[in-house]
């Protein structure tokens, strides 16, 4: 058999240490192995998982397109034109359903494909519109990473482009809010009789934003105000000071700018224009 011989080591005073050199490299490699940061930083699905909660809807969407170089309506609109006897609906087929192509560009992970993915699946389930990968349709709505969080209003034709930039807008209910503008809907804020329900505070907003807050000619379907749209905006969106430009008139306690899910209303919105 081999036998190891031992390498003495010394210390400063009168202390020895005497130990193999294969040992000294075991233990050192262990070390190596076990040895762990002081602080981790976070993976991309850890921070998103973190930050679902703590942000509301319009903040993240105001915060991304700030650098934004496209030309945005209400913050995230590219297009705001009243949509004349249906023409940027998505055609119904035979079936009853509403099917809408789209495709997701290969700048997303797996992670962030599934949150879009799962996002476009609740519209499934209480409502007649089905979002499906594109084959060969014209019409189509594509993801990309762009410069912010936006859509076009209603059906455009041809490629449609629905940004989701993925430093701040992979998000649950930011992909609902900007797909939901693509089936034809606006902000609830700037519904034609927002003055009934919610107080615009135009000096708390710089002038050139004020076109933000300008109420649109918007089909209502009859139904009542929901401050718990996910169309709706939060209390300081578009603030130049932190102050409140959205104060809701209810005579109880509000929230707006949820950012969790479609609501009940929102639900029924879609079915009434889409006749499910």
């Amino acid at each position: 058999m081999w036998k190891m011989k031992s390498k003495q080591y010394h210390l400063s005073g009168d202390n020895q240490l005497t130990m193999p050199l294969a040992c000294v490299s075991v233990l050192l490699l262990l070390a190596a192995c076990q040895a762990q940061p002081l602080s981790e930083p976070h993976t991309g699905e850890e921070q998103l998982l973190e930050d679902e909660d703590t942000v509301d809807i319009s903040t993240r969407i105001l915060s991304s397109n700030n650098q934004s170089d496209t030309f945005l309506l209400e913050g995230d609109l590219r297009n705001a034109m009243k949509c004349w006897y249906n023409s940027c609906l998505w055609p119904k087929s035979s079936d009853g359903l509403v099917y809408i192509p789209y495709i997701v560009n290969s700048e997303f992970n797996s992670y962030e494909t599934r949150v879009i993915s799962s996002a476009l699946s609740s519209f499934h389930g209480p409502t007649c519109i089905r979002f499906v990968p594109r084959q060969t349709q014209n019409d189509y709505i594509s993801v990309e990473n762009q410069s912010g969080c936006f859509s076009a209003l209603g059906r455009q034709g041809g490629r449609q482009v629905l940004s989701l930039n993925r430093g701040g807008c992979v998000y649950a209910g930011i992909v609902e809010h900007e797909f939901n503008h693509a089936l034809g809907f606006q902000h609830e804020q700037t519904r034609s009789d927002r003055d009934q329900y919610v107080r615009i505070n135009w000096a708390n907003m710089d002038p050139t934003m004020a076109y933000n807050f300008y109420k649109s000619d918007t089909n209502n379907l009859n139904t009542p105000y929901d401050y718990g749209s996910i169309m709706h905006y939060g209390r300081t969106a578009f603030s130049n000071n932190g102050r409140e430009t959205i104060t809701p008139l209810s005579s109880s306690p509000v929230d707006i700018g949820q950012r969790q899910a479609l609501s009940s209303w929102d639900i029924k919105r879609i079915n009434m224009l889409y006749s499910c």
